[in-house]
């Protein structure tokens, strides 16, 4: 097998594309045959050491990635050899094959594309978590997404739309504002260009928000939340733009709002029945034609440096995904 290893933490110019023994699964594991694997924010903290998880070195990094099961461990009954799968983790997917947990490794159902299958737990199982466990979404309500033209964004619009809200997407150029009406956004922000709480107002009738999903953070925050409706739900999923906000606390008392923390790899691994459960719906919504991941390129698992400079750009509308052509 060939793999990109991280063998110091000096970011994504030190991984070499190397071969590699081909592991066999323990007790409880299942090794994938990987066709495709995507790239998320993750992926890059992680070979800086700046990720919540650390890996012991060397490790192979990439959090998602789908194929197909070509070995099976001791003790493993609910998965065969041949089956399509999804599996998700801290590492591993930037390779041709992996040893995973079976737990951590989802079938896919039939009618299931494989390729959706590796940019779809990771993003959807957040926005899911995010917005219908920990934001409490109802149908009518409005939701702004920020970051919406990226894939834990996109992911958030069509499941607040699954779910009957409204959808304000804030995204930083015309082209990704384009993209989010397109996927069924009511109303769009150019934050790059125009006044965040100005716009709010015209798109709200003056009430605000009442859900903001954010993985974003830096400085948009503190003006987002100044707009957020009375009982609104802030819901911090990440810091893409790379600064930490510190939001007046004053501000949450004055609207009744509550800031949300959302960490759906602890939720995963600390309420599994209730992620199953979360799963089994968005399973139902892509069979639905609802929730379809947006895929912005699909590049050769080799070309793993080129799509990180995609996704460092700041232009990957959707996910970018590695792809294995020999596997599928």
């Amino acid at each position: 097998m060939h793999a990109w290893l991280c063998e110091t933490l000096d970011g994504v110019d030190a991984l070499q594309w190397k071969e590699l023994p081909t592991p066999e699964p323990g007790p409880g594991e299942v090794r994938v045959a990987i066709e495709a694997a995507s790239l998320n924010f993750p992926d890059l903290l992680i070979v800086e050491g700046k990720y919540q998880i650390k890996p012991a070195l060397p490790f192979v990094p990439g959090a998602e990635f789908s194929g197909r099961v070509d070995a099976v461990g001791a003790g493993v009954t609910h998965l065969k050899v041949g089956d399509p799968v999804a599996a998700i983790g801290s590492t591993g997917g930037f390779g041709t094959h992996a040893v995973a947990e079976a737990s951590r490794v989802l079938k896919l159902p039939p009618g299931f594309a494989i390729a959706d299958g590796a940019a779809f737990a990771f993003t959807y199982g957040t926005s899911h978590h995010a917005l219908m466990d920990r934001g409490q979404l109802k149908a009518g309500e409005t939701v702004l997404v920020l970051g919406a033209a990226g894939g834990v964004g996109t992911s958030a619009l069509q499941i607040a739309k699954a779910a009957g809200a409204k959808v304000i997407a804030a995204a930083s150029t015309d082209e990704k504002c384009a993209l989010c009406k397109d996927l069924g956004a009511d109303g769009t922000i150019n934050y790059g260009r125009e006044n965040v709480r100005e716009a709010l107002k015209a798109l709200t009738g003056g009430k605000g928000p009442d859900v903001v999903y954010d993985p974003v953070g830096g400085e948009i925050a503190e003006a987002v939340f100044r707009s957020i409706a009375w009982r609104g739900r802030y819901l911090v999923v990440g810091f893409a733009g790379g600064g930490i906000p510190a939001l007046p606390w004053n501000l949450a008392l004055l609207k009744g709002a509550a800031i949300v923390g959302v960490f759906w790899g602890d939720f995963v691994r600390r309420e599994p029945a209730a992620s199953a459960a979360g799963m089994a719906q968005l399973a139902q919504w892509y069979a639905q034609g609802l929730v379809k991941p947006v895929i912005d390129q699909r590049l050769p698992m080799s070309d793993l440096r080129a799509a990180y400079a995609r996704m460092g750009s700041r232009k990957v509308l959707g996910k970018v995904l590695l792809i294995n052509p020999s596997n599928g």
